[in-house]
């Protein structure tokens, strides 16, 4: 062994994995370890301390060992200062840029550790001087953002990443997600859980966003979505082309996707409907000039703009329309699910794959996410970002959200 580096693990790092996940990594990766410090500790609120030898055959390996490690939460035991360097030019980064993981982040300039704002995933880090005596200041930025001259973080020194510990108890509102996916859970149990999360959300003055796919209103829980937002429940919608139509459609036609959601039936000529549902919103001139106007008297999309319940509709290739409310510039999209993201406190992702992982994207590691979905694939790969704030529920969306409204608004 030739190449070597300390590192050191900090918190809850038993029986949050943390000390099994770097063991494992520094094996898997070719590399060992030795451990020159360990403290225990030995109450329900004293975090615990590592500090290991990393040890490789040379400077290449121990890099990609020291690389994952950081990943999850592992950082050196003598930091130095970030390296920056600027952006040669608009939209480009200079080579080996740090790409951010989702978890809280820190970067050390000057001997302080300054704290990287509005942290998600797959960014660079741009460190920008403040006018003020506060010193500088640390933000995340797609590359379509990095703008020539912009001081860029490269490398790994000087980075801190902190994920986010499991739980040490399961008391409380948020004591059940402990992340993992089960469709053996108690589904009604773990729906009236994810209602008293809500609830607890919503007392300590934290936002609800929503994520939801037009399987949601196809399956019929329409209505109790909408009874969710016009309570206050639901204060954000993040929501693709589809679901505004078909939500619309129901109102207008009694259908969704042509099908009448309770009696089952196909009317005739209803395969048109959602086609003449977009027809009639373009008239109108938009959703809320089409609810103002009386054209739409119920719904999902009805609530929102009843209750300034803001709402980002992101559009696709697959459109038909589109909606005139539809982003069909797909940054502009990102941007503005970014902007939803980086506001919310609990986020509730409804029987959507594509959507509910856009979202996902811009979600930092802390912020606590519901995925529901009746595909178990569906729900691991969401739950596979990474967050250890998270829980899946495999299950019909038609039975969730009914059961969800019923325990938050009939016996809240």
């Amino acid at each position: 062994m030739t190449a070597a580096r300390e590192v050191e693990l900090e918190g809850h790092i038993i029986d949050s994995g943390m000390m099994g996940a770097a063991f494992g990594i520094i094996m898997d990766l070719g590399g060992s370890f030795d451990v020159e410090e360990f403290r225990i500790g030995r109450h329900e609120n004293e975090e615990s301390y590592a500090r290991l030898l990393v040890e490789a055959e040379d400077e290449e390996t121990l890099q990609s060992i020291v690389h994952e490690l950081h990943q999850n939460g592992a950082n050196p035991s003598d930091p130095k200062d970030a390296t920056l360097q600027r952006a040669p030019k608009d939209k480009v980064v200079p080579y080996g840029f740090y790409s951010t993981t989702n978890h809280p982040t820190e970067v050390r300039i000057d001997g302080e550790w300054i704290e990287v704002e509005n942290i998600e995933m797959d960014c660079a880090v741009i460190v920008e001087e403040r006018d003020t005596e506060d010193g500088p200041s640390a933000y995340t930025e797609v590359l379509s953002g990095v703008e020539e001259g912009d001081r860029i973080v490269t490398g790994e020194t000087g980075i801190r990443v902190s994920p986010p510990e499991r739980p040490r108890n399961r008391e409380g509102a948020f004591g059940f997600m402990q992340g993992g996916v089960s469709s053996e859970r108690p589904s009604e149990s773990t729906i009236r859980q994810v209602g008293d999360a809500i609830e607890e959300t919503k007392r300590e003055g934290g936002d609800v966003l929503a994520v939801c796919g037009p399987a949601l209103i196809h399956s019929g829980a329409r209505e109790d979505l909408a009874r969710l937002v016009r309570e206050g429940f639901i204060d954000m919608l993040s929501i693709g082309n589809g679901f505004a139509v078909h939500d619309l459609e129901r109102d207008l036609y009694g259908t969704s996707l042509g099908m009448d959601t309770e009696s089952l039936d196909h009317p005739r000529k209803g395969h048109k409907h959602h086609i003449y549902t977009i027809s009639e919103i373009i008239r109108e001139g938009g959703i809320e000039e089409a609810v103002e106007s009386g054209t739409v008297e119920s719904g999902v999309m009805y609530e929102c703009v009843e209750n300034d319940i803001p709402f980002v509709i992101a559009g696709s290739i697959r459109d038909d329309g589109p909606l005139p409310d539809t982003i069909t510039d797909s940054m502009e999209a990102q941007n503005a699910i970014r902007e939803q993201a980086h506001e919310a406190d609990l986020v509730l992702m409804l029987s959507t794959l594509l959507h509910s992982v856009a979202v996902g994207n811009c979600l930092p590691s802390t912020t606590r996410t519901v995925c529901v979905d009746i595909n178990p694939a569906t729900v691991t790969q969401l739950l596979d970002r990474g967050s250890d704030q998270a829980v899946g529920m495999v299950t019909d969306i038609g039975t969730f959200v009914p059961i969800l409204a019923d325990h938050l608004l009939d016996e809240g």
